[in-house]
């Protein structure tokens, strides 16, 4: 039967079992193709890398997968939605007027930042109110129902906050996240000097210096800090940041004339102002197309491309890193400095509790977390708040009278 089979079907002289081990094993040494690909994957990780730290000036960002496909994106959104920054906050927020109670849904990706990250830099005294407030609820909840699981969320906490006058607003602080670029970019350097060392390979080192080149000139643009800060400065209204009504949290930033109009700040994405030039647009073209030179160059590479690739995957774990680390508010150049905290199991309490201390700043969080018709005894506590201010009102006029005469 099998020579009957070989005659029937004549095996090629060219099969021969090893050649594919033997691709196989040239590939897992000689890795060339894959890095061309990676090269143009991650593109989102880079944007969000960018946003995070870009402010127009010299930061140390570094070279890793997914340049190449960011770079043709901001092209795109350059040119069809004039905008760098990423054109919506990964979390939602709103900015209420501290005043009139005006409600403007956040568009920043700056201000969505640092509604995010609250819990984690929020003061201690805020911290320890949240808990009180967690142990409070379940206590009452045990009284209703002795099997009751420890709540989640309790009630309203309203952080108070001042703008620095320490700090100047608009200007970033530098942090551990900013500095771990400088680190990295150090690391790739000495992986990249290794072959050239060694082999006398100088392919790999040249691809990195080009690489990082080109990353830290992208966060040079000047459309970076533009678009970051896209508001007026010095404002003297109040205003509260929170996720709406539900929320734990409520942040509310006194003005004093050191901070940023944050009214202004939320509708940033929106404001023609901050609208890319035709100079950004042309930088990026020539970027883009630096990119694409240097995709091309990179993939003409085939010996010792395991250090390229080691390259790349660190500065891809440090870009996930700066991407999608927690920060402090002066981190993104609005610096505060902490004041007070309310709290209590009732939202409605807690914003009179803000009233009594802070006039309009309790009554322009209603509309957001009581928008439904008030019970005549709330009506009534309202009443006596606002009674309250106006007699200090009036004896602070009366002072004020009798202090020439005095």
């Amino acid at each position: 039967m099998a020579p009957l089979l070989a005659t029937l079907i004549p095996r090629d002289s060219r099969f021969n079992p090893a050649t594919t081990s033997n691709e196989f094993r040239d590939q897992w040494v000689h890795p060339g193709d894959i890095f061309s690909v990676l090269l143009i994957l991650g593109g989102d990780v880079v944007a969000r890398a960018l946003a995070q730290l870009a402010d127009g000036g010299l930061t140390p960002f570094t070279f890793s997968f997914g340049w190449v496909a960011y770079s043709v994106s901001a092209l795109v959104s350059a040119v069809g939605e004039n905008k760098l920054m990423p054109q919506s906050p990964d979390c939602q927020c709103k900015v209420i007027n501290g005043k009139n109670g005006h409600i403007r849904n956040n568009s920043s990706w700056v201000l969505g930042r640092i509604v995010r990250d609250f819990e984690i830099w929020s003061d201690l005294a805020t911290k320890k109110k949240t808990r009180d407030l967690l142990v409070t609820k379940w206590i009452e909840m045990k009284a209703r129902d002795t099997d009751a699981q420890k709540p989640t969320r309790a009630g309203l906490v309203v952080t108070i906050y001042k703008p620095s006058d320490k700090s100047p607003a608009g200007v970033a602080k530098r942090d551990m996240v900013y500095w771990s670029g400088l680190l990295v970019l150090v690391v790739q350097l000495g992986i990249a000097a290794i072959p050239c060392g060694l082999f006398g390979d100088w392919g790999i080192l040249l691809i990195t210096v080009c690489g990082n080149a080109l990353a830290i000139a992208t966060g040079l643009l000047p459309q970076w800090k533009k678009e970051k800060w896209a508001c007026r400065i010095k404002s003297k209204e109040t205003y509260v940041l929170t996720r709406g009504n539900g929320a734990q949290h409520a942040i509310v930033i006194l003005g004093n004339k050191h901070g940023l109009n944050l009214e202004d700040l939320a509708s940033g994405q929106s404001n023609i102002d901050a609208s890319t030039n035709n100079l950004t647009r042309i930088i990026l073209l020539i970027l883009s197309t630096l990119w694409v030179l240097f995709l091309i160059a990179a993939s003409g590479l085939k010996t010792n491309t395991w250090f390229l690739l080691g390259i790349g995957a660190i500065g891809i774990v440090q870009n996930v890193f700066v991407a999608g680390w927690n920060r402090r508010p002066e981190n993104f150049g609005i610096p505060l400095d902490f004041v007070d905290v309310f709290g209590q199991t009732k939202v409605m309490e807690t914003l009179q509790g803000v009233e009594k201390s802070y006039q309009y700043v309790g009554q322009s969080m209603m509309q957001e977390f009581f928008p439904g018709k008030l019970r005549p005894d709330e009506e009534k506590e309202w009443e006596q708040i606002d009674k309250s201010h106006e007699a200090r009102r009036l004896q602070a006029q009366q002072q004020q009278a009798q202090s020439p005469q005095a």
